[in-house]
């Protein structure tokens, strides 16, 4: 019906025109065109057949759509197919959305994606976890999303959870207060260098209720060295307040570490203060904070202030630089160990190239002019300074040779575990390996010129070399 042409449809209307009655039935001409005329009125609704109102046969348009319907059968047909097209051009765009999603992110997707028919925005599916990611500069950084990196405050820097999280860093300085894990606390305008009197802190709070420990990681650590006269941080000095006790340190500690007690319960923050007197040294810090669940494997043992991994290793008392540093005074703290698997002893021995000088009673020191006082041992002549390595020996037995029992406090200018001239290697069976650090509150350093200085003086502080030993049954 709806193929009928305008034309057919002008002619009876122009037969009616010019005063033709309804007599035009007895001829067959006029038959055929009212047969015409009765089915393009009963058709009129046809969308396809309402050409007198200019519209195009093979086109539907906006024009078709406000159209007024002409009969049931055109608001019928006429709504099937604007809806049809109309979900078919809303259903294109969605998938073309999706699509472009999926191709950015993974073909192995939007192969899958084609099969099934239909697909999920990968916003609702993706999901990753805020783990610790490092940065092109291997910096530490938590994966975010880059919209919560920068809500957060925070420098977007390379990739992670496989393309869609950024590793986002933390940066703070002077007076500022964070509640995110791996951040960093650098001094005011880092990487320049900080000559200034003043005191610096960051307010550390806790990123979570599960968060027990801090670990703070002196990436760059260069302040004003000890006082001469007593080896005091008395110009500059690290400070830690509000978790357990650490102690303050000044000179040159990069690389070094501390962990941090915050408690279990609460979140009373802890304050980390650098405090500066005076100008003229090229000051400069930056301190990573990492914040440690209680149930980490990375957390140290309780009381422990410095904590190593790994079947060897080095430790160094703080500043500690083999070339000017001196040892520092007031210095109660211990280093821990982990014992790794199947590893029952360890030994140690001064690093390579490095240097032991702890404090003796009398005498002079390996740093001075003077008698060099060798290694000394046990609680008797190791009474201002010395360190704690429990049942220390030189062969991995409780009884050393002179049927001496082992030792627990070394001092001197060498390191052994018997009292010899030279250094040797110490071994203890004792687990968990522990090395407790005493250092008093004189420490002096005179010229190299005065001799026969007292063992107070000129002391170095130590490095020392460590290897777990294997156990042999």
């Amino acid at each position: 019906m709806c193929w009928i042409s305008k034309s057919a449809v002008c002619l009876v209307k122009e037969d009616v025109a010019q005063g033709s009655s309804v007599s035009f039935l007895s001829t067959e001409m006029q038959k055929r065109r009212l047969i015409v005329l009765l089915l393009c009125v009963l058709s009129s609704s046809c969308v396809y057949c309402q050409l007198d109102n200019n519209y195009v046969e093979d086109e539907i348009d906006a024009k078709q759509v406000d159209a007024p319907t002409r009969g049931f059968f055109g608001k019928h047909w006429r709504h099937q197919i604007v809806d049809a097209q109309s979900k078919l051009s809303e259903t294109n765009n969605e998938t073309m959305a999706v699509s472009a999603i999926a191709e950015e992110t993974s073909t192995d997707v939007e192969k899958s994606a084609s099969r099934e028919g239909k697909f999920f925005s990968l916003f609702t599916v993706v999901k990753f976890a805020n783990d610790d990611c490092t940065t092109v500069s291997n910096d530490n950084g938590t994966c975010y999303s880059a919209s919560e990196c920068s809500a957060r405050g925070g420098v977007a820097s390379g990739s992670c959870a496989g393309g869609f999280g950024v590793c986002c860093t933390f940066s703070y300085t002077c007076g500022q207060t964070t509640y995110q894990n791996s951040s960093y606390f650098s001094n005011l305008n880092y990487p320049s260098n900080y000559d200034a009197t003043g005191s610096c802190q960051l307010t550390v709070n806790k990123a979570s209720s599960n968060v027990c420990q801090l670990r703070l990681d002196f990436i760059v650590m260069m302040l004003v060295q000890p006082e001469t006269n007593d080896s005091n941080c008395n110009r500059d000095q690290f400070i830690v307040t509000g978790g357990s006790r650490v102690p303050s340190i000044c000179g040159t500690n990069n690389g070094q570490h501390m962990y941090v007690e915050t408690g279990l319960l609460g979140n009373s923050p802890i304050t980390l203060t650098v405090v500066t007197s005076g100008t003229g040294f090229a000051r400069q810090w930056r301190i990573k904070v990492t914040q440690l669940n209680c149930d980490s494997i990375g957390r140290a043992p309780n009381s422990c202030v410095q904590y190593y991994t790994g079947v060897s290793g080095t430790i160094q008392s703080f500043n500690y630089d083999g070339i000017s540093g001196r040892q520092l005074s007031n210095q109660d703290y211990t280093i821990c160990i982990r014992t790794e698997s199947n590893f029952c002893s360890i030994a140690y021995s001064v690093c390579s190239g490095g240097v032991y000088s702890i404090t003796g009673p009398t005498g002079g020191s390996a740093t001075a002019v003077g008698t060099p006082i060798g290694a000394l041992v046990g609680s008797t002549t190791c009474n201002t300074d010395w360190l704690t390595i429990p049942c220390a020996s030189d062969n991995g037995r409780a009884i050393q040779r002179g049927n001496s029992v082992c030792q627990d406090r070394l001092c001197g200018d060498a390191f052994a575990s018997v009292v010899q001239t030279t250094s040797g290697t110490v071994i203890s069976s004792v687990r968990p390996f522990r090395v407790t650090v005493h250092f008093d509150g004189f420490e002096a350093n005179v010229p190299t010129s005065v001799t026969n200085v007292q063992g107070q003086f000129n002391n170095r502080g130590f490095c020392l070399s460590y290897i777990q030993q294997p156990c042999t049954s």
